[in-house]
């Protein structure tokens, strides 16, 4: 006799999460961000910054330079990718370029 075995969702542990801002996304579904955080030295009491760079998979190439990205903690999809973009927070600002009518060099 054979009974029904219940199947019991198990959540997984809560994920590393980072925003950063991408700084290449020259690479096909890779981008580098760079993570930057202040804190104060124990003892000097001056404020520092570190700064730290992950490699990202972006699936659908949808992130690109200068954009605010939200990622995530994933298991290793290369030698370096051990992260995934979860959402894009804030697309980068470009400033706007007049449209100037090219003229054309004398010969």
């Amino acid at each position: 006799m054979t009974t029904a075995s219940k199947e019991t969702a198990v959540e997984r542990g809560r994920r590393h999460q980072f925003k950063g801002v991408v700084q290449s996304d020259k690479a096909d579904k890779t981008r580098v961000v760079m993570v930057e955080w202040t804190y104060r030295h124990p003892k000097y009491d001056k404020t520092l910054r570190k700064r730290s760079k992950f490699y990202i998979h972006d699936e659908k190439n949808e992130s690109h330079a200068g954009d605010t990205i939200e990622f995530m903690a994933t298991r290793p999809l290369s030698k370096l990718k051990r992260w995934r973009l979860v959402r894009i927070v804030e697309k980068a600002r470009l400033p706007k370029v007049a449209a100037e009518p090219v003229k054309e060099a004398a010969v």
